[in-house]
């Protein structure tokens, strides 16, 4: 489900079952800290996991850990583990002196799942975030949970150099962005939005892709000659280039076999395709294919990688031989080559002629094609439908996978609006995804550069369901990364979490079907070393270059310098610097994590949307700084139409 629709469903069953169902929630006995509950037929065990446990960790949960929140679910008396599912939960700080007794877990639950931001949860274990790629060296993270139109900026990520190229880990924990002016690959966290390091790798990084087993992330660089083109591989693991190999010069893609045995770098100058064995890290061959290949996709029903060409050609390769198998042979002017869920068709783009056509993997001929809007550069897939950009267009065309395969039938697309200006209308072009899956429900989400803005489409409707702004940037490209609970095993739902603060918490856990409401505990523990003690929170200074006064609509760039009350000396390195901003008398409540740039200075962008006046307050909870100190500063927006 989307998070729309997946808040929406909740509310409307809970209406049923927190008025109806009171009697089965007034049977359950009082929680259990990480234990096991059973209601309606079935058991629910909750369990946490640190990723990285520390020796002294003993089965304790600490703040700051990254863990895995469980639940197994069950046939209480076979035990036979409950598949298809979509429980919901949080972890909720306990008020003081409050016992979770079924009234309470009633009213805490129904106000979870009525979304208000009066109501939100330390963590939400059923949300996702959007990150967008800009046209600056920033990615926005964004929470859309909160309504389209009204999302949160959850951080500004600033990188080395701009942004060309991203690829996210298979676990959702490390995103990883190449930087062309930079030479560089960023390594981000996604549980703290934070850098993890640069990784040098050539010049002019662009082209970046994760192999199927995840051991090693391959950077496309240089373009210009064969001596400074080729493919630098990094592990992971360790996040550091283990091999540099040399291919052809000219714009590379990347594409690897499913067994992550061989990787696959078209060299559009030199008109090649080099062939690398994964395990040797030693390149097998540079197959000459045709003029300027441009595109290359891996078919797991085949076995064999299609590349695209300018001048028609279709080359299908052979990696295990490391040979060209056979050519298809298509109109000049091809683009992105992309196959569908099952590895069979595989989708053509031909900007130049405006068209798709439909390659058959199981006998290697185009089957079917159909006329699109100027210039489709991008497509991707949902379970029912492929999605097609185009350059000189704002539409979408939308093709059903169900339509595809019967030869010679034309492809009649239908189409939906993806913004108000075309998607070539972008400062700069990127090779990352403009249009991407939203988790659960047959939705995609959709980046317009020029719009600035990403557009949410479910599947059957005429139009958007909605948008939200990118904060006056470029949206050139968009990724989820998906923090809702997802079926890893049989009966056992997973999402990754991090505890940012120590406390006793409540758990309260949904599932629809059967009916169960039950709220379990944890104490998440302070860490075992605090970074820096200090007697008293630190001092809070607001730093401006002018007026308190903003301007809706447009950002505002808040600095605060903390410094140590007793040595005056600023507190650096501080990893938990978060801003509050609220529309006074409390409406519109923002946080945000604050970033570091300068000796004690942490800043924030933050975008007034109604005029007012706003205050601001820091918190640091290492050192003892909460939101409600008495060190709030207060701002003033006016109306952006208003007279300066």
């Amino acid at each position: 489900m989307s998070g729309s629709s997946f808040r929406n469903f909740f509310v409307i069953a809970a209406a049923i079952f927190l008025v109806c169902g009171n009697a089965a929630i007034g049977q359950s006995t009082k929680p259990v800290p990480l234990g096991k509950a059973v209601h309606n037929g079935l058991a629910v065990e909750f369990s946490m996991e640190p990723l990285s446990p520390e020796k002294n960790d003993l089965g304790h949960v600490r703040e700051q850990q990254n863990v895995v929140v469980r639940f197994a679910i069950s046939d209480a008396a076979s035990g036979t583990p409950l598949r298809g599912a979509y429980p919901a939960a949080w972890m909720d700080l306990l008020p003081a002196g409050q016992e979770p007794d079924a009234k309470f877990c009633s009213a805490r639950t129904k106000a979870l799942l009525d979304g208000s931001v009066f109501s939100k949860a330390e963590l939400d274990l059923n949300s996702y975030y959007v990150l967008v790629l800009n046209q600056d060296a920033t990615i926005s993270v964004v929470d859309p949970l909160f309504g389209f139109g009204n999302s949160k900026l959850l951080n500004l990520i600033s990188l080395a150099g701009r942004g060309e190229d991203w690829a996210l880990s298979s676990d959702q924990q490390k995103l990883f962005i190449s930087m062309p002016d930079a030479g560089q690959v960023a390594v981000i966290d996604t549980a703290s939005w934070k850098p993890i390091k640069n990784i040098d790798v050539g010049p002019r990084p662009t082209r970046i892709a994760l192999q199927p087993d995840q051991q090693y992330l391959w950077v496309a660089y240089g373009e210009s000659t064969p001596a400074t083109s080729g493919v630098a591989v990094i592990n992971t693991s360790e996040l550091r280039a283990v091999e540099h190999i040399k291919s052809g010069s000219g714009v590379h893609d990347l594409a690897f076999s499913s067994d992550s045995h061989v990787a696959f770098v078209t060299n559009s100058a030199a008109g090649s395709i080099s062939v690398i064995d994964i395990r040797s890290l030693k390149k097998v061959s540079d197959l000459a294919t045709g003029d300027e290949p441009v595109s290359i996709a891996f078919s797991t029903l085949s076995q064999r990688a299609y590349a695209t060409h300018k001048d028609g050609t279709i080359a299908v390769i052979d990696g295990v031989q490391g040979r060209v198998a056979s050519k298809v042979q298509s109109k000049a002017g091809l683009g992105q080559i992309r196959f569908a869920p099952e590895g069979r068709w595989g989708f053509v783009l031909n900007p130049e002629k405006n068209e798709l056509q439909i390659l058959d993997a199981s006998s290697g001929r185009i089957v079917q094609s159909g006329k699109m809007d100027e210039g489709p550069d991008q497509v991707d897939f949902s379970e029912k439908l492929a999605y097609i950009r185009h350059r000189g267009s704002g539409d979408v065309l939308m093709v059903p996978l169900g339509d595809i395969g019967a030869e010679g039938k034309p492809l009649a697309p239908a189409d939906f609006t993806g913004g108000q200006h075309p998607f070539g209308a972008a400062s700069r072009k990127t090779p990352a995804d403009g249009i991407v899956k939203a988790p659960g429900a047959n939705a995609v989400l959709v980046a317009n550069p020029a719009d600035k803005s990403v557009y949410y489409y479910e599947e059957g409707m005429a139009a958007p369901k909605g948008q939200f702004s990118n904060y006056g940037r470029e949206a050139l490209a968009v990724m989820v990364v998906d923090r809702s609970l997802k079926d890893h095993a049989p009966g056992v739902y997973e999402a990754v979490a991090r505890l940012t603060r120590p406390g006793h918490y409540v758990v309260p856990f949904v599932m629809l079907s059967p009916q169960v409401v039950h709220c379990f505990e944890v104490t998440v523990e302070p860490a075992p070393s605090p970074t820096v003690a200090v007697a008293q929170p630190p001092k809070v200074e607001l730093l401006l270059t002018g007026k308190r006064t903003m301007k809706t609509g447009q950002p505002m760039h808040l600095r605060f310098r903390l410094v140590n009350p007793q040595t005056h000396e600023p507190l650096q390195n501080l990893q938990d610097v978060r801003v509050l901003t609220v529309l006074s008398p409390g409406l519109h409540p923002q946080r945000q994590a604050a970033v570091a740039e300068g000796p004690g200075i942490y800043a924030v962008d933050f975008i007034p949307s109604e005029p007012g006046t706003y205050l601001a307050y820091v918190e640091c909870l290492s050192h003892g700084l909460t939101f409600n100190n008495p060190q709030g500063v207060a701002l003033h927006a006016e109306d952006s139409g208003a007279g300066q």
